[in-house]
């Protein structure tokens, strides 16, 4: 089934950082910019909106402003996602996609640590609507713009349809809304494949599975981290000392 339903956002749905050291973990705040593909919505220097579910469209005093950009990509391509952590919490990115926002799976469960956002299981074969999850995990604050590459579905393409990324962050508060997450979508278009027919491929609903694909690459650059990497082990978590 090919996917056509383009997504309309929703019309309407601070900085609360110093030096992390100055900060009560319990209720400090993270940050992150979607640079590529481009963001749904416009993005603060900090990139909010971001906390609310599942694209930071419902964020309290932040109301989204739809940029109205769609990327366009190939069933099967290799992409590129770029980021920019603004505020440094430990943690990791996944991405998911659907054809619309209601689709995309939930935030995963959260186990507390030392403070309420403890850690949380990476998927190491993620499944449709889930394309991709631990990456960039990271225990030290990442010196620059991050960049990986993962590999769309084999079978996928969609028109208008929804790329989530979401960062989980650990060693602070639960945020409401957001709880341990941070969230920004894309609008996408995936063509099929020069010579594929059109009506393959698409995306299940949350926690729907697909026949095949979905599985990240782990080609990474970036400005520079600590200890930066993509990353996902069966079972595993990223938490508060980092990647399980």
């Amino acid at each position: 089934m090919r996917l056509k339903a383009p997504w309309r956002a929703p019309a309407a749905a601070t900085l609360a950082a110093a030096a992390l050291a100055a900060i009560d973990p319990a209720v400090a705040h993270a940050h992150f910019a979607l640079l590529e593909p481009a963001c749904y919505s416009e993005q603060s220097d900090l990139g909010d909106p971001q906390k609310s579910a599942p694209c930071g469209q419902a964020d309290p005093g932040n109301p989204i402003e739809p940029t109205g950009e769609v990327t366009t990509y190939v069933q099967g391509q290799t992409i590129q996602l770029r980021i920019d952590e603004t505020i440094f919490h430990p943690g990791h990115y996944r991405v998911s996609i659907a054809e619309n926002p209601e689709s995309l799976p939930p935030d995963p469960e959260v186990a507390p640590g030392a403070t309420p956002c403890g850690s949380t299981v990476i998927e190491a074969d993620p499944q449709l609507p889930l394309v991709a999850d631990g990456l960039l995990v990271h225990t030290s604050a990442f010196t620059g713009e991050q960049t990986v590459e993962i590999k769309l579905p084999d079978d996928l393409t969609c028109e208008n349809c929804t790329l989530q990324v979401s960062e989980f962050m650990s060693n602070h508060g639960i945020n409401n809304p957001g709880g341990c997450f941070y969230h920004h979508c894309a609008t996408v278009t995936i063509l099929p494949r020069e010579g594929e027919p059109t009506g393959a491929g698409g995306t299940g609903g949350a926690g729907g599975e697909s026949g095949e694909g979905g599985a990240a690459s782990s080609s990474v650059s970036s400005g520079g981290s600590g200890d930066g990497g993509s990353a996902a082990s069966s079972g595993g978590s990223a938490g508060d000392g980092g990647a399980g």
